[in-house]
């Protein structure tokens, strides 16, 4: 029968960076009319995801419905002088229409070196046959520049080792991540400060919840950070205790766009509706023994602090690399929330916790004419191929 026209065929590779999945295409692999921004490209990410989906199951798709797993990563050889390749992060709403590009993805910045070397975006010259392969790293939606560590055995991407990260069940390469300059050109009424507001803790009104202390910040990811205590948390919070919570996710969403519109990221609260990307929401509490989602002891004294945080509005199941990387730059900065409740003073590496274990994240923050300046934060991940060869999917409106 006419009207039934065959599915498309798009190159693709499934990974899974740190404690994230998503699916990986090379620019020129995508139909000329994906190849640049727009409905297009938006159309056939959000088909390949399997969005919007109003039962949030992603069935009919790649996704995972959850943040950590509704995610496309597109790449191409750098434009960039001084880089190998250009990372551009796109977030899959679940169960809306839209994709956001407001921010980037730390965990999945893991992948993106090995993707590269593999897929012959790097120059050959650039990966030794054996050791460890410097990539320079482009990232388009934040423009900022990410260095990652890749392992090389045999000229080819090292994925099998033995380091482990919490929340992720299997052990696999270490890669070493390098987050440049951290923080945030920001946006608006931003004002490309660190800290939007020009303070290290704020008094955040936000109707129906109070006024709460928070620290804003623009570094990896902007992030409002509050206390736990001050939202009669403790935590040390798994995702069950909030996630099936409808009141709690509505009062973080409340803190979410009123720090949203403080930090000058939204003009009016109604656009922290389509901009569920950027900021997060976390909250911290000093250093508490806890058992992790996989029953695992958490020790107080083999941590600095407690942080949990929320993506595309529910609790992480561990902790997203870009918040990582802001938990990192806050922390290295006395008196901001993070750092005091890590015990405040100078620091340049925390390990926190999260509702999957534990993360060592490292920064060193200066003053430079009065205001602090990180020049980089530094953690590690792993990454790993799960499935490459073609997604299909059915034409899309502009094919």
């Amino acid at each position: 029968m006419s009207g039934h026209p065959a599915q498309i065929k798009i190159p693709a590779t499934y990974l899974r960076g740190g404690t994230s999945k998503g699916v990986f295409f090379k620019l020129t692999d995508l139909p000329v009319a994906a190849q640049q921004p727009g409905p297009v490209r938006d159309a056939i990410l959000l088909r390949v995801i399997g969005s919007p989906d109003p039962y949030g199951k992603q069935i009919d798709g790649m996704g995972g419905a959850t943040s950590s797993t509704s995610k496309t990563v597109i790449l191409a050889k750098s434009s960039k002088p001084d880089h190998d390749v250009d990372y551009l992060f796109g977030q899959v709403s679940i169960d809306k229409a839209f994709v956001d590009w407001s921010g980037n993805c730390g965990n999945l910045s893991a992948a993106v070196g090995p993707f590269a070397i593999s897929n012959g975006l790097v120059d050959a010259s650039r990966v030794p046959q054996n050791g460890v392969a410097t990539i320079r790293i482009w990232q388009v939606n934040i423009q900022k520049t990410i260095i990652a560590h890749v392992p090389i055995t045999h000229g080819a991407v090292q994925e099998t080792g033995d380091f482990e990260l919490d929340g992720v069940t299997f052990p696999a390469a270490e890669v070493q991540l390098e987050f440049l300059d951290p923080a945030d050109e920001g946006e608006g009424d931003a004002g490309g400060a660190m800290f939007p507001t020009g303070n290290l803790v704020d008094d955040l009104v936000v109707p129906g919840v109070g006024t709460l202390k928070a620290t804003m910040i623009n570094a990896g990811i902007p992030t409002v950070f509050v206390n736990a205590r001050d939202i009669n948390y403790t935590g040390t919070e798994l995702q069950d205790a909030i996630n099936g919570d409808a009141k709690a996710l509505a009062m973080f969403e409340t803190i979410r766009a009123h720090g949203a519109l403080r930090m000058g990221l939204i003009k009016s609260l109604d656009d922290a509706a389509t901009r569920q990307h950027t900021p997060k929401v976390a909250f911290v509490a000093p250093a508490t023994s806890y058992a992790s989602s996989s029953g695992k002891g958490v020790q107080a004294a083999d941590i600095d602090l407690c942080v949990r945080a929320l993506s595309m509005g529910k609790l992480h199941h561990a902790m997203m690399g870009t918040a990582a990387v802001a938990i990192g730059t806050a922390a290295a900065i006395p008196g901001t929330l993070v750092n005091l409740a890590a015990g405040g003073g100078q620091k340049d590496a925390v390990r926190f916790g999260h509702p999957s274990g534990t993360l060592r994240v490292g920064a060193e923050a200066t003053q430079e004419g009065g205001e602090w300046v990180v020049k980089k934060a530094v953690m590690s991940r792993s990454a790993r191929v799960l499935m490459e060869g073609v997604v299909r999917i059915p034409p899309v409106a502009g094919l």
